[in-house]
Protein backbone atom coordinates (compact mmCIF):
# COMPACT_ATOMS: atom_id res chain seq x y z
CA UNK A 1 0.00 0.00 0.00
CA UNK A 2 1.51 3.36 -1.01
CA UNK A 3 1.37 6.58 1.01
CA UNK A 4 -1.60 7.92 -0.92
CA UNK A 5 -3.64 4.82 -0.11
CA UNK A 6 -2.59 4.99 3.58
CA UNK A 7 -3.66 8.64 3.79
CA UNK A 8 -6.99 7.82 2.15
CA UNK A 9 -7.65 4.90 4.50
CA UNK A 10 -6.76 7.02 7.56
CA UNK A 11 -8.92 9.89 6.42
CA UNK A 12 -11.81 7.54 5.75
CA UNK A 13 -11.51 6.07 9.26
CA UNK A 14 -11.71 9.57 10.74
CA UNK A 15 -14.68 10.36 8.54
CA UNK A 16 -16.49 7.20 9.65
CA UNK A 17 -15.94 8.03 13.34
CA UNK A 18 -17.24 11.56 12.79
CA UNK A 19 -20.30 10.22 11.00
CA UNK A 20 -21.06 7.82 13.88
CA UNK A 21 -21.09 10.73 16.31
CA UNK A 22 -23.47 12.72 14.12
CA UNK A 23 -26.31 10.21 13.75
CA UNK A 24 -28.71 12.09 16.00
CA UNK A 25 -28.20 15.52 14.46
CA UNK A 26 -31.15 17.13 12.62
CA UNK A 27 -31.25 16.88 8.84
CA UNK A 28 -30.50 20.59 8.33
CA UNK A 29 -27.06 20.02 9.87
CA UNK A 30 -26.02 18.52 6.52
CA UNK A 31 -25.69 21.95 4.88
CA UNK A 32 -22.72 23.21 6.93
CA UNK A 33 -21.14 19.75 6.68
CA UNK A 34 -21.24 19.99 2.90
CA UNK A 35 -19.71 23.47 3.07
CA UNK A 36 -16.93 22.14 5.30
CA UNK A 37 -16.27 19.35 2.81
CA UNK A 38 -15.80 21.89 0.01
CA UNK A 39 -13.38 23.90 2.15
CA UNK A 40 -11.36 20.79 3.00
CA UNK A 41 -11.29 19.74 -0.64
CA UNK A 42 -9.54 22.95 -1.55
CA UNK A 43 -7.04 22.70 1.29
CA UNK A 44 -6.35 18.95 1.08
CA UNK A 45 -6.47 18.42 -2.67
CA UNK A 46 -4.05 15.97 -4.26
CA UNK A 47 -5.78 15.77 -7.60
CA UNK A 48 -5.75 12.94 -10.09
CA UNK A 49 -8.26 10.20 -10.88
CA UNK A 50 -9.72 7.76 -8.37
CA UNK A 51 -11.55 4.44 -8.44
CA UNK A 52 -13.71 2.63 -5.92
CA UNK A 53 -13.96 -1.16 -6.34
CA UNK A 54 -17.10 -2.95 -5.24
CA UNK A 55 -17.41 -5.80 -2.74
CA UNK A 56 -16.04 -8.39 -5.17
CA UNK A 57 -12.53 -7.06 -4.53
CA UNK A 58 -9.85 -5.55 -6.72
CA UNK A 59 -8.38 -8.91 -7.72
CA UNK A 60 -11.54 -10.89 -8.52
CA UNK A 61 -10.07 -11.96 -11.90
CA UNK A 62 -13.24 -10.51 -13.43
CA UNK A 63 -15.17 -7.21 -13.30
CA UNK A 64 -13.12 -5.30 -10.73
CA UNK A 65 -9.79 -6.62 -11.94
CA UNK A 66 -10.58 -5.48 -15.47
CA UNK A 67 -11.19 -1.98 -14.06
CA UNK A 68 -7.93 -2.19 -12.10
CA UNK A 69 -6.09 -3.15 -15.30
CA UNK A 70 -7.49 -0.07 -17.00
CA UNK A 71 -6.31 2.17 -14.16
CA UNK A 72 -2.88 0.55 -14.25
CA UNK A 73 -2.70 1.01 -18.04
CA UNK A 74 -3.37 4.73 -17.54
CA UNK A 75 -0.64 4.87 -14.92
CA UNK A 76 1.84 3.08 -17.17
CA UNK A 77 1.08 5.27 -20.19
CA UNK A 78 1.10 8.61 -18.38
CA UNK A 79 3.27 8.06 -15.31
CA UNK A 80 0.46 9.55 -13.23
CA UNK A 81 -0.83 7.88 -10.07
CA UNK A 82 -4.42 7.38 -8.97
CA UNK A 83 -6.32 6.80 -5.73
CA UNK A 84 -8.27 3.62 -5.07
CA UNK A 85 -10.40 2.00 -2.39
CA UNK A 86 -11.93 -1.47 -1.99
CA UNK A 87 -15.37 -1.42 -0.41
CA UNK A 88 -16.07 -3.98 2.29
CA UNK A 89 -19.62 -2.79 2.86
CA UNK A 90 -21.90 -0.71 0.58
CA UNK A 91 -22.60 1.68 3.46
CA UNK A 92 -19.00 2.92 3.18
CA UNK A 93 -19.52 4.36 -0.28
CA UNK A 94 -20.91 7.79 0.53
CA UNK A 95 -18.08 8.54 2.93
CA UNK A 96 -15.42 7.32 0.51
CA UNK A 97 -16.87 9.39 -2.34
CA UNK A 98 -16.81 12.52 -0.18
CA UNK A 99 -13.25 11.92 0.98
CA UNK A 100 -11.95 11.26 -2.54
CA UNK A 101 -13.66 14.45 -3.72
CA UNK A 102 -12.06 16.36 -0.83
CA UNK A 103 -8.68 15.05 -1.95
CA UNK A 104 -9.28 16.37 -5.45
CA UNK A 105 -10.23 13.13 -7.20
CA UNK A 106 -11.10 13.78 -10.85
CA UNK A 107 -12.87 11.79 -12.05
CA UNK A 108 -13.99 9.42 -9.32
CA UNK A 109 -15.06 6.06 -10.77
CA UNK A 110 -17.50 3.83 -8.93
CA UNK A 111 -17.90 0.20 -9.94
CA UNK A 112 -21.19 -1.61 -10.09
CA UNK A 113 -24.94 -1.25 -10.13
CA UNK A 114 -25.18 -1.02 -6.35
CA UNK A 115 -23.31 2.29 -6.23
CA UNK A 116 -25.97 4.26 -8.13
CA UNK A 117 -28.04 5.50 -5.20
CA UNK A 118 -25.08 6.73 -3.17
CA UNK A 119 -23.46 8.37 -6.19
CA UNK A 120 -26.68 10.17 -7.13
CA UNK A 121 -26.75 11.72 -3.66
CA UNK A 122 -23.07 12.70 -3.57
CA UNK A 123 -23.04 14.03 -7.15
CA UNK A 124 -25.80 16.46 -6.16
CA UNK A 125 -23.94 17.39 -3.00
CA UNK A 126 -20.64 17.99 -4.83
CA UNK A 127 -21.55 19.50 -8.22
CA UNK A 128 -17.98 20.66 -8.93
CA UNK A 129 -16.61 17.10 -8.78
CA UNK A 130 -16.74 14.71 -11.76
CA UNK A 131 -17.82 11.09 -11.39
CA UNK A 132 -18.12 7.93 -13.48
CA UNK A 133 -20.35 4.97 -12.78
CA UNK A 134 -19.83 1.65 -14.54
CA UNK A 135 -22.84 -0.63 -15.04
CA UNK A 136 -25.61 1.80 -14.15
CA UNK A 137 -26.92 5.27 -14.95
CA UNK A 138 -26.97 8.31 -12.69
CA UNK A 139 -28.69 11.29 -14.28
CA UNK A 140 -26.63 14.12 -12.85
CA UNK A 141 -24.78 16.74 -14.94
CA UNK A 142 -21.40 15.82 -13.41
CA UNK A 143 -21.66 12.05 -14.00
CA UNK A 144 -20.58 9.88 -16.94
CA UNK A 145 -22.63 6.66 -16.92
CA UNK A 146 -20.93 3.79 -18.76
CA UNK A 147 -23.14 0.83 -19.55
CA UNK A 148 -22.51 -2.18 -21.74
CA UNK A 149 -24.81 -4.14 -23.98
CA UNK A 150 -23.81 -7.37 -22.23
CA UNK A 151 -26.65 -9.18 -23.97
CA UNK A 152 -24.83 -8.90 -27.31
CA UNK A 153 -21.61 -10.54 -26.13
CA UNK A 154 -23.62 -13.06 -24.12
CA UNK A 155 -25.57 -13.98 -27.25
CA UNK A 156 -22.30 -14.96 -28.93
CA UNK A 157 -21.09 -17.16 -26.08
CA UNK A 158 -24.56 -18.67 -25.73
CA UNK A 159 -24.41 -19.70 -29.37
CA UNK A 160 -20.94 -21.18 -28.82
CA UNK A 161 -22.17 -23.07 -25.74
CA UNK A 162 -25.03 -24.63 -27.69
CA UNK A 163 -22.71 -25.57 -30.56
CA UNK A 164 -20.30 -27.24 -28.13
CA UNK A 165 -22.86 -28.98 -25.95
CA UNK A 166 -23.30 -32.70 -26.51
CA UNK A 167 -26.32 -32.91 -24.20
CA UNK A 168 -28.27 -29.94 -25.53
CA UNK A 169 -28.32 -28.54 -21.97
CA UNK A 170 -26.32 -25.43 -21.07
CA UNK A 171 -26.18 -23.56 -17.77
CA UNK A 172 -25.93 -20.05 -16.39
CA UNK A 173 -24.79 -18.99 -12.89
CA UNK A 174 -25.43 -15.34 -12.02
CA UNK A 175 -24.11 -13.52 -8.97
CA UNK A 176 -27.20 -11.52 -7.99
CA UNK A 177 -30.61 -11.11 -9.58
CA UNK A 178 -30.06 -7.53 -10.72
CA UNK A 179 -30.71 -5.87 -14.11
CA UNK A 180 -27.17 -6.17 -15.48
CA UNK A 181 -27.03 -9.91 -14.70
CA UNK A 182 -30.44 -10.38 -16.30
CA UNK A 183 -28.98 -8.95 -19.51
CA UNK A 184 -26.17 -11.53 -19.41
CA UNK A 185 -28.68 -14.32 -18.78
CA UNK A 186 -31.18 -13.16 -21.39
CA UNK A 187 -28.60 -12.74 -24.16
CA UNK A 188 -26.99 -16.09 -23.33
CA UNK A 189 -30.30 -17.93 -23.56
CA UNK A 190 -31.25 -16.23 -26.82
CA UNK A 191 -27.87 -17.08 -28.35
CA UNK A 192 -28.07 -20.72 -27.25
CA UNK A 193 -31.54 -21.11 -28.75
CA UNK A 194 -30.51 -19.29 -31.92
CA UNK A 195 -27.80 -21.91 -32.48
CA UNK A 196 -29.98 -24.80 -31.27
CA UNK A 197 -33.73 -24.12 -31.00
CA UNK A 198 -34.09 -27.24 -28.84
CA UNK A 199 -31.42 -26.18 -26.33
CA UNK A 200 -32.38 -26.19 -22.65
CA UNK A 201 -30.94 -23.41 -20.48
CA UNK A 202 -30.75 -24.03 -16.72
CA UNK A 203 -30.14 -20.95 -14.56
CA UNK A 204 -29.05 -20.38 -10.96
CA UNK A 205 -28.42 -17.26 -8.85
CA UNK A 206 -25.83 -17.18 -6.07
CA UNK A 207 -27.33 -14.77 -3.53
CA UNK A 208 -28.96 -11.45 -2.66
CA UNK A 209 -26.06 -9.51 -1.10
CA UNK A 210 -22.61 -8.35 -2.18
CA UNK A 211 -21.16 -11.64 -0.94
CA UNK A 212 -22.67 -13.25 -4.02
CA UNK A 213 -19.72 -11.92 -6.02
CA UNK A 214 -17.08 -13.56 -3.85
CA UNK A 215 -18.32 -17.04 -2.91
CA UNK A 216 -16.53 -19.64 -5.05
CA UNK A 217 -17.71 -22.47 -2.78
CA UNK A 218 -21.33 -21.65 -3.54
CA UNK A 219 -20.48 -21.22 -7.22
CA UNK A 220 -18.99 -24.70 -7.31
CA UNK A 221 -22.05 -26.19 -5.59
CA UNK A 222 -24.45 -24.59 -8.07
CA UNK A 223 -22.32 -25.74 -11.00
CA UNK A 224 -22.20 -29.32 -9.70
CA UNK A 225 -26.00 -29.34 -9.31
CA UNK A 226 -26.36 -28.24 -12.93
CA UNK A 227 -23.89 -30.84 -14.17
CA UNK A 228 -25.91 -33.48 -12.32
CA UNK A 229 -28.92 -32.40 -14.40
CA UNK A 230 -27.08 -32.97 -17.67
CA UNK A 231 -25.59 -29.54 -18.33
CA UNK A 232 -22.16 -29.69 -19.97
CA UNK A 233 -21.35 -25.98 -20.48
CA UNK A 234 -21.88 -23.22 -17.87
CA UNK A 235 -21.55 -19.47 -18.29
CA UNK A 236 -20.77 -17.76 -14.96
CA UNK A 237 -21.53 -14.05 -14.57
CA UNK A 238 -20.72 -13.89 -10.88
CA UNK A 239 -17.41 -12.11 -10.31
CA UNK A 240 -14.98 -14.04 -8.09
CA UNK A 241 -17.68 -16.65 -7.43
CA UNK A 242 -17.15 -17.80 -10.99
CA UNK A 243 -13.80 -19.30 -9.98
CA UNK A 244 -15.72 -22.02 -8.14
CA UNK A 245 -17.79 -22.72 -11.25
CA UNK A 246 -14.65 -23.06 -13.36
CA UNK A 247 -13.00 -25.41 -10.87
CA UNK A 248 -16.15 -27.55 -10.78
CA UNK A 249 -16.20 -27.69 -14.56
CA UNK A 250 -12.61 -28.88 -14.61
CA UNK A 251 -13.25 -31.48 -11.89
CA UNK A 252 -16.29 -32.82 -13.74
CA UNK A 253 -14.67 -32.69 -17.18
CA UNK A 254 -17.22 -30.17 -18.45
CA UNK A 255 -16.82 -26.71 -19.98
CA UNK A 256 -17.16 -23.22 -18.54
CA UNK A 257 -17.38 -19.71 -19.95
CA UNK A 258 -15.65 -16.77 -18.24
CA UNK A 259 -16.89 -13.22 -17.89
CA UNK A 260 -15.74 -9.58 -18.06
CA UNK A 261 -11.99 -10.30 -18.29
CA UNK A 262 -10.53 -12.90 -20.63
CA UNK A 263 -10.42 -15.83 -18.20
CA UNK A 264 -9.44 -18.50 -20.73
CA UNK A 265 -6.00 -18.83 -19.13
CA UNK A 266 -7.40 -19.94 -15.77
CA UNK A 267 -8.24 -23.49 -16.82
CA UNK A 268 -7.05 -24.17 -20.37
CA UNK A 269 -9.01 -27.04 -21.86
CA UNK A 270 -11.98 -26.26 -19.59
CA UNK A 271 -12.70 -22.64 -20.49
CA UNK A 272 -14.63 -22.75 -23.75
CA UNK A 273 -14.36 -18.96 -24.05
CA UNK A 274 -14.97 -15.74 -22.08
CA UNK A 275 -17.51 -12.98 -22.64
CA UNK A 276 -15.12 -10.04 -22.57
CA UNK A 277 -16.48 -6.73 -21.33
CA UNK A 278 -14.01 -3.88 -21.80
CA UNK A 279 -14.34 -2.27 -18.41
CA UNK A 280 -10.58 -1.66 -18.56
CA UNK A 281 -10.97 0.53 -21.64
CA UNK A 282 -13.86 2.46 -20.08
CA UNK A 283 -11.81 3.25 -16.96
CA UNK A 284 -8.64 4.13 -18.84
CA UNK A 285 -10.53 6.39 -21.25
CA UNK A 286 -12.26 8.24 -18.40
CA UNK A 287 -8.94 8.81 -16.62
CA UNK A 288 -7.21 9.89 -19.85
CA UNK A 289 -9.99 12.29 -20.86
CA UNK A 290 -9.91 13.98 -17.46
CA UNK A 291 -6.11 14.28 -17.50
CA UNK A 292 -6.35 15.98 -20.91
CA UNK A 293 -9.13 18.32 -19.77
CA UNK A 294 -11.58 16.62 -22.15
CA UNK A 295 -13.82 14.77 -19.71
CA UNK A 296 -17.43 14.51 -20.89
CA UNK A 297 -20.42 13.50 -18.81
CA UNK A 298 -23.63 11.75 -19.84
CA UNK A 299 -24.63 8.20 -20.82
CA UNK A 300 -22.37 5.90 -22.83
CA UNK A 301 -23.48 2.54 -24.28
CA UNK A 302 -20.88 0.03 -25.47
CA UNK A 303 -21.68 -3.13 -27.42
CA UNK A 304 -20.25 -5.22 -30.24
CA UNK A 305 -20.15 -2.31 -32.67
CA UNK A 306 -18.03 -0.23 -30.27
CA UNK A 307 -15.79 -3.18 -29.27
CA UNK A 308 -17.24 -2.87 -25.79
CA UNK A 309 -18.05 -6.59 -25.59
CA UNK A 310 -16.87 -9.67 -27.50
CA UNK A 311 -15.87 -13.30 -27.08
CA UNK A 312 -12.31 -14.44 -26.37
CA UNK A 313 -10.52 -16.63 -28.89
CA UNK A 314 -6.87 -17.28 -28.04
CA UNK A 315 -4.21 -19.95 -27.60
CA UNK A 316 -5.87 -21.25 -24.42
CA UNK A 317 -9.17 -22.28 -26.05
CA UNK A 318 -8.02 -22.67 -29.66
CA UNK A 319 -8.38 -26.46 -29.60
CA UNK A 320 -11.95 -26.25 -28.27
CA UNK A 321 -13.36 -24.07 -31.05
CA UNK A 322 -13.71 -25.57 -34.52
CA UNK A 323 -13.34 -23.53 -37.69
CA UNK A 324 -17.03 -24.06 -38.36
CA UNK A 325 -17.91 -22.62 -34.93
CA UNK A 326 -15.67 -19.60 -35.56
CA UNK A 327 -17.28 -18.98 -38.93
CA UNK A 328 -20.79 -19.19 -37.50
CA UNK A 329 -20.02 -16.90 -34.56
CA UNK A 330 -18.35 -14.36 -36.85
CA UNK A 331 -21.51 -14.27 -38.96
CA UNK A 332 -23.74 -13.92 -35.90
CA UNK A 333 -21.59 -11.05 -34.64
CA UNK A 334 -21.81 -9.32 -38.02
CA UNK A 335 -25.58 -9.79 -38.13
CA UNK A 336 -26.02 -8.30 -34.64
CA UNK A 337 -23.92 -5.26 -35.53
CA UNK A 338 -25.87 -4.76 -38.74
CA UNK A 339 -29.21 -5.16 -36.96
CA UNK A 340 -30.19 -8.37 -38.72
CA UNK A 341 -30.31 -10.16 -35.36
CA UNK A 342 -32.11 -8.30 -32.59
CA UNK A 343 -30.97 -9.12 -29.07
CA UNK A 344 -33.91 -7.84 -27.05
CA UNK A 345 -32.90 -7.66 -23.38
CA UNK A 346 -33.45 -4.64 -21.14
CA UNK A 347 -32.49 -6.20 -17.82
CA UNK A 348 -35.94 -5.77 -16.27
Amino acid sequence: MNNKHILLASAFTALTLAACGAKDKPKDAAAPAAADAKTEAKADSTGGPAIIFDAGGKFDKSFNESAYNGAEAFKKDTGKSYMDFELKNPTELEGVLRKMAQRGGNPIVTMGFNSAEALDKIAKELPKSNFVIVDSEVKQPNVKSVQFREQEGSFLVGALAAMKSASGKVGFVGGMDIPVIRKFSCGYEQGAKYANPKAEVIKSTVGTTGEAWNNPTKGGELAKAQFDRGVDVIFAAAGGTGNGVYQAAKDNKKFAIGVDSNQNYLFPGTMLTSMVKRVDVAVKNAFTEAAAGQFKTGPVSLGLAENGVDWADDEHNKALITDDMRTKVAQIKKDIIEGKIKVACDGK
